[in-house]
C-alpha cells in the first residue's frame, strides 16, 4: 500500500520561485565540474614533454584569452589533429563545454568507439585571463573534456591553462613561463618532434646490426 498526497485538480500548483530555479540550475552546474584533486585521482595520463606540446599548439593556433585549443595525440605524443574555437557560452557549465569540444572532435578526427582500449589522447589548452590558480571555469572544462573523450572513444589527457604568467598543467603542478598568453609563437620547426624514420638509411643500419 502506498501513501501520498494528491493535489486537487481545481487548485493549480504554485509556480516555483525564481530563486529555487536558479539554485537548482547552479547546483547542476557545480556537479558538472572537477576539482584538481578529483582530476589527479582520475588517472589522467601525464604528458612526456608538456612544453613541446604547449609550444606546438601555441605556435599553430596563437590563442588569445577566451580561446580553447583541443588536440588529439597518438601514442607517441605526435599531434594528429587540432582545432581552436572561442568560448561563447555565457555560463560556466561543463555540459555546454562538453558539447563544444565534442563538436570539434567530430569535425577533425574519426571516433575510436569500436576499439576496446583508446589509443589516441585528447588534450585541451585553454587561454584565459587571470593567474594560473584553478577556477570553477577550469573545473567545467575538465568535466567537459573527460566526457567528450568518453563519447568519442579517446583517452582523456591533460588540461593546460595559458595565462599572462605562462602555462600550467592543472592537477600535475608542471608549468613554465613560456609560452604565455602574451608571448610570440615559437618557430614550428623548432618545437615539432622529429619524424620517426622507418626506411632508407635507418633500415640499412638495423639490417647490418642484425646480420652481425
Amino acid at each position: 500500500m502506498t501513501f501520498g498526497f494528491a493535489s486537487s485538480p481545481a487548485v493549480p500548483l504554485p509556480e516555483p520561485p525564481a530563486s529555487a530555479e536558479l539554485y537548482a540550475d547552479s547546483a547542476h552546474r557545480l556537479a558538472r565540474m572537477l576539482e584538481p584533486a578529483e582530476w589527479s585521482a582520475a588517472g589522467i595520463p601525464l604528458l612526456r614533454n608538456p612544453r613541446d606540446v604547449v609550444s606546438g599548439l601555441h605556435a599553430r593556433h596563437r590563442p588569445a584569452p577566451g580561446t580553447a585549443v583541443v588536440a588529439v595525440l597518438d601514442p607517441d605524443e605526435r599531434l594528429r589533429a587540432s582545432a581552436s574555437f572561442s568560448r561563447r557560452a555565457t555560463v560556466t557549465d561543463g555540459w555546454v563545454f562538453r558539447n563544444a569540444l565534442l563538436a570539434q572532435l567530430r569535425r577533425i578526427i574519426p571516433h575510436d568507439l569500436r576499439r576496446r582500449t583508446p589509443v589516441r589522447t585528447a588534450v585541451l589548452l585553454y587561454c584565459r585571463d587571470g593567474d594560473a590558480r584553478w577556477t570553477q571555469e577550469d573545473g567545467a572544462w575538465m568535466w567537459g573534456l573527460r566526457d567528450a573523450c568518453t563519447l568519442h572513444g579517446l583517452r582523456c589527457g591533460a588540461y593546460v591553462t595559458l595565462t599572462r604568467d605562462g602555462w600550467q598543467v592543472l592537477g600535475e603542478g608542471r608549468g613554465g613561463r613560456r609560452p604565455s598568453a602574451g608571448s610570440q609563437p615559437e618557430d614550428l620547426a623548432a618545437v615539432d618532434p622529429p619524424t620517426t624514420r622507418t626506411g632508407g638509411a635507418a633500415s640499412d643500419v638495423l639490417r647490418r646490426a642484425a646480420a652481425r
